[in-house]
């Protein structure tokens, strides 16, 4: 049995997860909270590929903490994670942390966002945007699925 681990977005706890269960709504074994949903998840190069390969779409945020774009457009994307959570799943993989991912999907510049769906690469865009922006490109990047 392939799993994953990841962060609760809730209470930063570690939880591992089996990649059978990804689409069965996994609730965080410390605080009960939903464990891929709500709140953007912290994609590591652990649990990325199950992600990405699932049914749901997946937006990715590759960011780093000395980026003011990306800190600046931090909110705006927890925002939409927020309002859009059964739709599409949101994934923020830190460049820094994670510069394997960085390298495998090509990140020149940040924040890049992606937004994939069972693998497959739909959309990428470049630079911070404000909300009804995001939405809009989130909509129709979503839609050539």
């Amino acid at each position: 049995m392939s799993t994953i681990t990841t962060r609760c977005p809730h209470c930063t706890a570690k939880n591992r997860l089996p990649n059978e269960r990804i689409e069965s709504h996994p609730v965080c074994g410390k605080c009960k909270s939903p464990l891929l949903s709500g709140k953007p998840i912290e994609g590591t190069a652990e649990n990325l590929q199950p992600l990405l390969d699932s049914d749901t779409p997946v937006v990715i945020d590759f960011w780093a903490p000395w980026c003011n774009p990306c800190v600046g457009f931090a909110p705006v994307f927890e925002d939409v994670a927020a309002e859009k959570d059964q739709q599409i799943r949101f994934v923020k993989v830190n460049t820094e942390e994670q510069q394997a991912l960085a390298s495998q999907y090509r990140i020149r510049s940040i924040p890049s966002i992606m937004v994939f769906k069972n693998g497959k690469l739909l959309d990428t865009i470049n630079g911070a945007m404000p909300k009804s922006q995001f939405n809009q490109w989130l909509t129709s990047a979503v839609a050539k699925a």
